[in-house]
């Protein structure tokens, strides 16, 4: 049974050496998912990756042209991304949750905290790949997600470290 390899990064903040070693490592991989704070090389993230890149704006894109939140489907699943800072993610996922749900989404990627983390709920998958640049969990090592997603839509996942 064929599986899609989702890559999830965010918060990679104008610095992409850990962000290159990442593509490198876990290549080859079917889609990639930035969940914003770029500040730079949106192209080539976007273009450069090898496959279907989804990236939206965060609190600190300031001059791109980004989308502040994307809505894709893919297989029976509707994803919805966001930085997360309109949603005070930094206090609680209450919002976020909620308004995922009101869009008929059951997986969220958000960033912005910069602490990765990965709950898999009884109605939805919430994710946030931490940062590949600032860490701000205890361990403090830049952090990644990695998701698979088979056929009949079942999905697993790991938060990886740099």
């Amino acid at each position: 049974m064929k599986k899609q390899k989702i890559l999830v990064v965010s918060d990679t903040h104008k610095m992409h050496v850990n962000f290159d070693l990442v593509l490198e490592k876990e290549k080859p991989f079917d889609v990639l998912f930035h969940a914003g704070d770029v500040e730079g090389r949106e192209w080539e993230i976007e273009y450069g990756s090898g496959c279907p890149a989804y990236v939206v704006a965060g609190n600190n894109d300031f001059f791109g042209q980004l989308p502040p939140e994307v809505e894709i489907k893919m297989g029976p699943h509707k994803i919805f991304m966001t930085h997360g800072h309109h949603y005070f993610v930094s206090m609680t996922l209450d919002h976020l949750k909620r308004e995922a749900r009101a869009r008929g989404a059951d997986i969220v990627i958000f960033g912005h905290t910069h602490k990765p983390c990965l709950k898999f709920e009884e109605d939805m998958i919430i994710m946030n790949p931490g940062s590949l640049t600032y860490p701000r969990q205890e361990n403090r090592l830049p952090s990644y997600i990695v998701l698979e997603m088979d056929e009949e839509g079942k999905v697993e996942g790991e938060i990886r470290y740099v």
